[in-house]
């Protein structure tokens, strides 16, 4: 269950008179920790009679012993399975039956959860959270259950879907040392080789108050909640020891790197990976807007150039990973029938030139503003997308408040700096590049 970020278009007002639209925000909130090491964050908001209780913890697939991957992404879906007081299955039946919905999600730096309830049913999910931090059953017949969970998630997601291993063979080849060479939904021979006891310690050595954020979003009152909150979650004890986080340094890609990957798929296509900075870092907001510039609808550079003008695409795309330590953006492109990727390559290399020798122009550059603007509102529009805004704020930059003043950090970006990190980072001699084949065509 996990996911990538979603967005909108932007208006039209500011490129009709060549001003940014964008304006600060202004979601209040409280924030404050508790003995344990938990960090609470409240927003009210009583516009609806709805609130979104969640909890994120700093853990994901980064944070695993390279020969037990995809415990991270395991551990979402076995404690769903049930705790000391709540029966297995049942989990899901308290949310349902008081009129909610809830769902998890992971990434390589994080696993998220949360509860969208009527505000009346704020206890029941704080209730249900803290059973899951504190009192989780990690035993065999969960453990079995979920392991077959999610082999067949992986199956329907990653091994059965055309070209569904994009992202899992990208990293691998862009990351040697770092963990983010191995894929969110990990390895599922690793899953079968665990034992109980493995499952049992990454609960005790991950899931702890001290390694977590409560985001609270909705139709609350403040001190209420903060009373709430204090009862089902302070005799939680903090955790034992540091929590593990790596430490390595990537290296630095300094000779192209080239394969080929032989799949279940009619049309051929081109793939590229280059290393970027970490998000926050003022290089990859100019990244993201670069991105943005190359792929993001029908007006983007690669859109009109190799699909609409050149016919030699059917679907092209950018994406940088939004990631706590220096990342990666992969770039795609699928060659139209009979189209070969050297010539595919070539037209893809020349849209990146373009960026790398000429500054984009005004127009461009405040539709880009513009876009910016329509993803932060559309991402806090909901009591659930402030809730989760916030714990992603404060857990990978310490700052929750970013979510009133990050969009100051893309205003600081320029038509320079997006020409500068073209320049930086989409370097031939620091890329990977990868040749996606019909599997008939493998010699």
């Amino acid at each position: 269950m996990f996911k990538f970020q979603q967005v909108l278009v932007s208006t039209i007002v500011g490129l009709i008179v060549g001003t940014t639209t964008l304006s600060a925000q202004n979601i209040p909130f409280t924030e404050y920790d508790m003995a344990n090491g938990l960090k609470v964050l409240l927003h009210e908001d009583h516009s609806t009679p709805i609130v979104a209780v969640s909890v994120m913890y700093h853990v994901g697939s980064k944070n695993e012993n390279p020969e037990r991957t995809g415990f991270a992404h395991f551990f979402e879906h076995l404690l769903f399975e049930g705790s000391e007081n709540i029966k297995r299955g049942e989990f899901d039946d308290y949310v349902s039956n008081a009129g909610g919905m809830n769902n998890a999600n992971t990434w390589y730096d994080r696993t998220y959860y949360y509860e969208l309830l009527p505000s009346n049913q704020l206890a029941l999910g704080l209730w249900l959270e803290s059973e899951r931090m504190l009192h989780a059953i990690v035993e065999n017949v969960g453990i079995e259950t979920q392991r077959q969970v999610v082999k067949e998630e992986r199956r329907q997601r990653v091994d059965n879907v055309p070209y569904g291993r994009l992202v899992e063979e990208t990293m691998k080849r862009t990351f040697k040392v770092h963990p983010y060479t191995h894929s969110v939904i990990g390895s599922m021979a690793h899953l079968d080789a665990a034992v109980e006891k493995d499952y049992k310690q990454f609960y005790k050595d991950f899931y702890r108050p001290d390694n977590a954020i409560i985001s609270i979003a909705g139709d609350i009152n403040i001190e209420q909640t903060k009373a709430l909150v204090d009862a089902y979650f302070k005799d939680i004890p903090r955790g034992q020891g540091e929590v593990f986080r790596p430490k390595v340094t990537e290296p630095a890609i300094t000779k192209e790197i080239r394969d080929t990957i032989y799949d279940q798929v009619r049309l051929s296509q081109l793939v590229y990976s280059y290393q970027i900075p970490a998000q926050g870092t003022p290089d990859y907001y100019a990244m993201g807007m670069l991105t943005d510039l190359l792929s993001r609808g029908k007006s983007s550079r690669m859109q009109k150039a190799i699909v609409d003008q050149q016919q030699k695409a059917v679907t092209v795309g950018a994406f940088p990973l939004a990631l706590e330590d220096p990342g990666a953006c992969i770039m795609f492109a699928r060659a139209a029938l009979g189209v070969d990727l050297k010539d595919l390559e070539t037209s893809m290399d020349a849209v990146i030139k373009d960026v790398q020798d000429n500054l984009i122009s005004e127009i461009e550059f405040q539709k880009l503003l513009n876009q910016v603007e329509s993803d932060f509102v559309t991402a806090n529009t909901s009591v659930a997308g402030i809730a989760e805004s916030l714990a992603n704020y404060e857990m990978y930059f310490g700052d929750a408040n970013l979510i009133n003043t990050e969009l100051e950090r893309y205003r600081k970006v320029t038509r320079e700096d997006i020409k500068n990190v073209a320049n930086k980072y989409f370097n031939k001699n620091s890329r990977v590049v990868l040749y996606w084949l019909p599997q008939g065509a493998k010699p």
